[in-house]
């Protein structure tokens, strides 16, 4: 299949820091990728640079920002503003063409009709959430970046937001999110990378890295696999997390 993500040697320095080494991927049409890996692995850097949060320091990322989808972890909603004012505001940032078409759209999708007039402030987290992902979604993008979009929601709440998630992909959209839920990238991602001092270790399924830490034979638990190989192949990174 053909990429519609490029990422070559991708690398971003801060000074004596390397957050990013030479780090390069693909993204095909309809797949659910997985970033994973110690605190400051990088994950954070990494989408922000897809989405044009940041130029990196060297390398590239094809097509341009323009058309990947941004959902950041703490997200730029306005919580006096409705859900279907939120949409229009963001949609005329984005210059969609047709804002009320994609206002309906986004509404439509999100399954967010019944609350469009209420206020962000009382809705719920994980309806919240679907609003800052509908935002990131909302002038059609091939491609979307999730920064830990699951953070601090409750188990129903995941549950209907990775629904939402899995129906995007099964349209043809390639998403690409950050984790420390390592079961979320064990149950809903067809590949994992995993990063571990701004580097990328691995690429490919979730099978595969089970299989790549030896771990494939304790109960199929790829958070365990997961600090085993990255134990074995950067023993200095931090322990698992954000």
């Amino acid at each position: 299949m053909s990429a519609l993500l490029r990422v070559e040697a991708l690398a971003q320095r801060y000074g004596k820091l390397e957050a990013l080494h030479d780090v390069s991927f693909e993204l095909a049409a309809g797949e659910l990728v997985a970033i994973v890996g110690p605190n400051g692995a990088g994950k954070t850097t990494l989408l922000s640079i897809i989405a044009g949060g940041q130029p990196p320091s060297e390398g590239s990322v094809s097509p341009s920002a323009l058309r990947i989808g941004w959902a950041p972890q703490q997200p730029a909603l306005y919580s006096k503003l409705s859900v279907e004012e939120n949409l229009r505001l963001f949609a005329r940032l984005e210059r969609v063409g047709d804002v009320e078409g994609a206002v309906a759209r986004m509404l439509a999708q999100t399954g967010l009709k019944a609350r469009a007039g209420e206020p962000l402030a009382r809705l719920s987290g994980g309806n919240r959430q679907r609003v800052n992902v509908a935002l990131g979604l909302i002038a059609d993008p091939p491609v979307l970046a999730l920064d830990e979009p699951s953070a601090a929601l409750d188990p129903a709440q995941r549950e209907r937001l990775w629904h939402f998630i899995a129906a995007l992909v099964s349209a043809g959209t390639a998403v690409l999110f950050s984790t420390h839920n390592v079961s979320e990238a064990q149950r809903y991602a067809t590949r994992v990378l995993v990063l571990a001092g701004g580097r990328l270790l691995f690429d490919g399924t979730p099978a595969a890295l089970l299989r790549a830490s030896r771990a494939s034979g304790e109960g199929e638990d790829l958070e365990r696999a997961l600090v085993q190989f990255v134990a074995q192949h950067a023993p200095d990174a931090a322990e698992l997390g954000a």
